[in-house]
């Protein structure tokens, strides 16, 4: 997602963690193919806040650090730290009252990275973690990793040292966009903040492979989400904070503090939310399949109008392990289009325009069926359902057995992208000249193949909101929030938030709103009433 890794997506999962500028959401989740670019960040965590005092409640903060450029490269996760101690349980305290919580404290690294701290058995060993909606498991290197250089550069697992340790000894695999890691589960206590979560099941990493972990400042990943995807079926640790009765309220929330000049990074709270990092009431939406949290999301919008795109709507995930804000590639060129983002040219995207522009026009016109018009040039066949490049066969998914997406040609998919332009311009009644011109705009800002486009950072103030509609309201993101600044003065650089990723249906259109979203938006994610829930950050 980045020729210059600017701090953008995930860390190591596929598509949800980026590490080294890639992506994060495990490709193979326990039976679920998740898939999204996105940069992962990485950024060390301070000590743990002290003993939270609310009752009720458990924070984790998330801090900063100074920018290291070397790290760029490996940036993904972004966060900020939320140190300050909670009011009296009553009806404006977090969590709604009674039982136990915690609030874990962030770092923030260039607005890119957040990270917090645990500790795993007894007495605790302690490792900087990325807390990842995107992903179900908690893994760390171990004590026994002796042929990967990058479990040399982090805290490993001792489990002689620990009087609670357990053997399991099953073998375990994450595929991640960026990296992989193996190894084998074991149990053991792990401390997060203030609570201490028994017999939990975790993966000691002996391999980590290639520079995405070497480089990353973060020791491991603790997934928050649902165990539908949990690699090994390991049930994951919020599950365990629950069950043994550690938090009231089966809520967890997150604050990103987007300020990156100030000390604290951001928070997780667990068993509630602090009133103090939000503003107004929060929007809810169902969970609308477990695994991710995901839910159903309405139309997308730049500068106030619409794109048409998800009119008829498209799924969105929450996800606090992705940096950017990843989805189709059609919309995202668009916005790139507006914003004046600068991505790759992309030749098959022109080609197709200079030598089918017109006729795909034509068919619009002629009102035949959109999906059906770019197998009628030539450049795909129709299953059916979808576009397919020639003589390339859909994928049948490993589960279900249904079609899971394709694997289309670039020729094929320029021209899926070209008639959802030609689509939304024609709708905007726009002359054919001015729309064959307008396409060939959008395809020479087509990002660059890890996703990351440039923008003049002088140019802030003549860009336009981009909103997302979620339970039937606008969520508006501003020009300073979607775009991610790196370094200061004549040598900063300023990176779109926006970066494409396809995940074709029945799974897509799918949105990943990462960090960049969730910055912006106080996130709540109610486990107890399956759904996810928004409110403007204070």
């Amino acid at each position: 997602m980045h020729a210059r890794s600017p701090p953008t997506a995930r860390s190591a999962r596929h598509v949800s963690c980026c590490c080294c500028c890639s992506s994060r959401f495990p490709i193979a989740a326990m039976g679920t193919r998740s898939v999204a670019l996105v940069l992962l960040a990485a950024v060390l965590l301070q000590a743990l806040l002290p003993a939270s005092a609310a009752e009720g409640l458990v924070r984790i903060a998330l801090k900063k650090r100074p920018i290291d450029e070397n790290s760029r490269v490996a940036s993904r996760l972004s966060g900020e730290e939320g140190a300050r101690r909670l009011g009296l349980r009553g009806a404006n305290s977090l969590g709604g009252g009674g039982g136990e919580g915690d609030i874990v404290a962030l770092k923030n690294y260039m607005n890119a990275q957040y990270f917090g701290e645990i500790g795993i058995g007894t007495p605790a060993q302690k490792f900087t973690v990325i807390f990842d909606t995107g992903s179900s498991n908690l893994w760390v290197p171990s004590a026994k990793c002796y042929f990967s250089i990058a479990c040399f550069f982090h805290s490993r697992y001792k489990s002689g040292q620990s009087s609670t340790y357990q053997k399991n000894g099953k073998p375990a695999a994450i595929q991640y966009g960026t990296g992989s890691i193996a190894g084998f589960f074991s149990e053991d206590s792990v401390t997060v903040g203030d609570l201490v979560v028994k017999d939990q099941e975790f993966i000691e990493a002996t391999k980590e492979p290639g520079l995405t972990f070497m480089v990353a400042k973060f020791d491991g990943i603790l997934g928050l989400g649902f165990q539908e995807i949990s690699v090994g079926d390991a049930v994951p640790v919020w599950y365990k904070m629950v069950e043994q009765g550690l938090v009231s309220d089966p809520v967890f929330s997150f604050w990103f503090n987007r300020h990156s000049d100030e000390g604290e990074g951001g928070e997780i709270v667990f068993g509630g939310m602090d009133p103090s990092h939000y503003k107004g009431n929060h929007t809810y939406v169902p969970v609308s399949q477990k695994g991710y949290w995901q839910f159903e999301m309405g139309d997308v919008l730049i500068g106030g109008k619409t794109t048409g795109f998800c009119a008829s709507g498209c799924s969105a995930i929450a996800d606090s392990g992705t940096s950017l804000l990843a989805g189709p590639t059609a919309i995202i060129t668009e916005i790139n289009e507006k914003i004046g983002a600068t991505g790759v040219v992309s030749q098959e995207c022109k080609t197709v325009v200079s030598q089918y522009g017109q006729q795909i026009l034509d068919l619009l016109l002629a009102e035949t069926q959109p999906s059906k018009i770019c197998s009628q040039v030539g450049l795909c066949t129709f299953d059916g359902k979808h576009g397919v490049s020639a003589g390339i066969k859909s994928v049948v998914d490993d589960e279900a057995g249904e079609s899971n997406g394709l694997q289309s040609g670039p020729m094929c998919n320029a021209c899926e992208m070209a008639v959802v332009w030609m689509q939304n311009q024609l709708a905007q009644n726009k002359t054919q000249d001015l729309i064959l011109n307008y396409i060939n705009q959008l395809c020479d800002k087509l990002p660059s193949p890890m996703g990351e486009s440039s923008v003049d950072c002088g140019n802030l103030a003549s860009m336009p909101e981009i909103a997302f509609t979620i339970g039937g309201k606008k969520f508006a993101l501003k020009p300073e929030q979607y775009i991610l600044k790196v370094g200061e003065g004549p040598a900063a650089q300023c990176i779109s938030g926006f970066t494409a990723m396809d995940i074709p249906p029945p799974r897509g259109p799918l949105w990943i709103l990462g960090d960049v979203f969730m910055g912006a938006y106080h996130t709540v994610f109610d486990y107890g009433k399956m759904r996810v829930g928004f409110a403007k950050s204070a």
